[in-house]
């Protein structure tokens, strides 16, 4: 299973080809690739949104199920999908921890 990442290019915030074929920002809504035809839709997807100056280089990932969640089977992109490490105040947990609350 994979997923098409990139980072858009107004403000660098880390974005997936969601479902509706629109980025997201959570991995949470992140269309799920399974078969070599998804897989290059959605590199065509984000060759036309780079051509469009949406995202830069976006690029595929590998996921698996944990616990009954999608999550990147790479370190990196595990602190790509959550934020920065060094500063828990910032970036997608920090927003997380607010709507919980």
């Amino acid at each position: 299973m994979k997923a098409l990442t990139a980072n858009r290019l107004i403000d660098g915030e880390v974005v997936w080809l969601g479902r509706s074929g629109t980025w997201v920002e959570t991995l949470a809504g992140a269309r799920l690739l399974e078969t070599p035809e998804a897989v290059a839709e959605a590199e065509a997807a984000g060759a036309e949104a780079e051509a469009a100056r949406l995202v830069v280089e976006p690029y595929l990932i590998d996921l698996v199920r944990e616990e009954g969640e999608i999550a990147p089977v790479r370190f990196r992109e595990k602190i790509r999908a959550k934020g920065p490490t060094v500063r828990r105040d910032l970036g997608k947990q920090a927003r997380r921890e607010v709507s919980a609350a």
